[in-house]
C-alpha cells in the first residue's frame, strides 16, 4: 500500500463465530447493510463511497469485510452460504433487530435468500449488478461472466496478483477509469495479497469441489415473493449481457423496479455513485 494513502474511515471491528471482522460506518437512524461481493480484492471499501450519502439521508450505513476478505479473520468454511448465514450473525453482535440490505455482485443472491427466509429482519433490499438475478437469454448465457474477468481470475488463482493484475481487473470491471487513482489501486491490491489470496484460492477450491445445485426455480422468478421493496441496479456496460437480460427481466416483470445506468460496468458503487444516491435514499425512506 502506498505511504500516502490515509484511511477515510475508522476501521471497526467486532467478533461473530469466533472470528474478528472489520466493518466501517457512518450516520445515525435506521440501518443499511451494504454487502461486498467475492471477486478477488472485495471488501467494505467498495461502498467507501456511498457511506456518507446515506448517513446524510438519515441512515446508518454499514459494510463489512465478509469473512475470509479485507482485514477480517478467514475461516475454515469458504462456501457462500456460510458468508450469507454470517450476515445475521453480523447483525446480532452490533445489535440491530432490523435492516435494509444491499448487495453487490455475487452478494446480491444471498442478499435476496436472507430477505425471503425472514421478511421480519429486513426492511428493504437493493440489488446492484447481480446477474445471477437476472434472466437468460439463452443456453448459458446466464453463465457468461465475461472473458476479461475470467482470464485474470484463473490466472490470479494460480498465483498472487501483481499491481498491473489488480489494475486490469478494475479496468475491465470500471467504466471511469479516472477512478483507478493511486491509492484507490493501492488499496484494492492490498486487499488482494497475502491472507486474501490464500482465502480466494481455498474459496475456488471449495466451488470446484462442491458438487454443483440448481434451484428448481431459478431466484430471479422467486422476486414477486419478497415481502419488502426491491430496487435492482444494472450497468449498462457491464459484462454476461447484463443490459440485455435487465431489458428482459423489465419486459417479463414489469412491475420490477429495475434500473440500468449508463456509462456504468459492474462496479455500480464506484462507476454510479451519484446515481445509487439518487435512487436509493427515496427508495429507503418509503
Amino acid at each position: 500500500m502506498s505511504a500516502d494513502l490515509k484511511p477515510r474511515v475508522q476501521d471497526k471491528f467486532v467478533t461473530v463465530d469466533g472470528l474478528r471482522l472489520r466493518y466501517i460506518e457512518a450516520g445515525e437512524g435506521p440501518a443499511v447493510l451494504l454487502l461486498h461481493g467475492a471477486s478477488l480484492g472485495s471488501s467494505a471499501d467498495v461502498f467507501i463511497r456511498n457511506l456518507e450519502p446515506l448517513a446524510r439521508a438519515g441512515f446508518r450505513a454499514i459494510a463489512y469485510d465478509q469473512p475470509g476478505f479485507g482485514l477480517s479473520d478467514v475461516p475454515t468454511d469458504h462456501s457462500p452460504a456460510y458468508r450469507r448465514d454470517s450476515v445475521p450473525k453480523f447483525l446480532d453482535a452490533l445489535g440491530i433487530k432490523k435492516a435494509a440490505l444491499v448487495g453487490h455482485s455475487q452478494a446480491g443472491n444471498p442478499a435476496v435468500q436472507l430477505a425471503l427466509a425472514d421478511p421480519e429482519r429486513y426492511s428493504h433490499v437493493i440489488v446492484l449488478g447481480t446477474g445471477s438475478l437476472l434472466p437468460p437469454l439463452g443456453e448459458g448465457e446466464e453463465g457468461n461472466e465475461g472473458v476479461v474477468q475470467q482470464r485474470l481470475e484463473r490466472r490470479m488463482a494460480a498465483a498472487e496478483p501483481t499491481i498491473d493484475d489488480t489494475r486490469k481487473l478494475l479496468e475491465a470491471n470500471l467504466f471511469h477509469h479516472d477512478l483507478i487513482t493511486v491509492d484507490e489501486l493501492a488499496l484494492r491490491h492490498a486487499r488482494s495479497v497475502g491472507q486474501n489470496f490464500k482465502a480466494f484460492v481455498a474459496r475456488n477450491e471449495a466451488a470446484e469441489a462442491a458438487p454443483v445445485k440448481q434451484p428448481k426455480t431459478p431466484m430471479w422468478q422467486r422476486l414477486s415473493e419478497l415481502k419488502m421493496p426491491l430496487l435492482m441496479m444494472f450497468g449498462r456496460e457491464d459484462r454476461a449481457k447484463a443490459f440485455e437480460r435487465a431489458s428482459l427481466l423489465k419486459e417479463k416483470s414489469p412491475e420490477a423496479n429495475v434500473h440500468i445506468v449508463q456509462r456504468c460496468k459492474h462496479l455500480v458503487p464506484w462507476d454510479a455513485a451519484d446515481e445509487f444516491a439518487g435512487l436509493a435514499v427515496p427508495f429507503l425512506k418509503k
